[in-house]
């Protein structure tokens, strides 16, 4: 576990563009057992790819036109069962941080693994996410 003065700047990012942290497992629940309207979940991480890629990606993302009703995170290595509970949601993907997925109606409906993220530019990130958004974001 890392502690949350080391993982601030890094959850701030995330803040300071509308993102809003869940922190227990209650909050998500709260948060994806929404039946209507689509939410945007970022699992954060202290790695570099998600400080060059993920969060930047995340944040270029957001200025789209079409945007999710809800943008949520958690963040891997500090808030433990929030991000266990928020995993359980993205079954049947395997654990990966960073990780970002969009829920349309409950339902996971566009995943970005680790594997997508190591190693692409923030921008390849955001397009992916916009491309997710026109689709399911309306």
């Amino acid at each position: 576990m890392y502690p949350r003065e080391l993982t601030a700047p890094m959850s701030a990012e995330l803040v300071s563009a509308g993102v809003s942290e869940l922190h227990s497992p209650e909050e998500v629940v709260s948060v994806l057992d929404q039946q209507e309207g689509t939410t945007l979940l970022v699992v954060n991480s202290v790695c570099g790819c998600a400080a060059g890629a993920a969060r930047p990606g995340v944040i270029a993302s957001l200025r789209s036109e079409n945007l999710p009703d809800r943008v949520v995170t958690v963040f891997a290595g500090v808030d433990k069962e929030a991000t266990q509970k928020a995993r359980e949601y993205l079954l049947p993907y395997p654990p990966s941080s960073p990780a970002i997925a969009l829920f349309k109606d409950g339902k996971l409906v566009h995943m970005i693994e680790r594997h997508h993220i190591e190693g692409r530019p923030a921008m390849m990130i955001s397009e992916n996410l916009k491309a997710a958004y026109e689709t399911y974001c309306k």
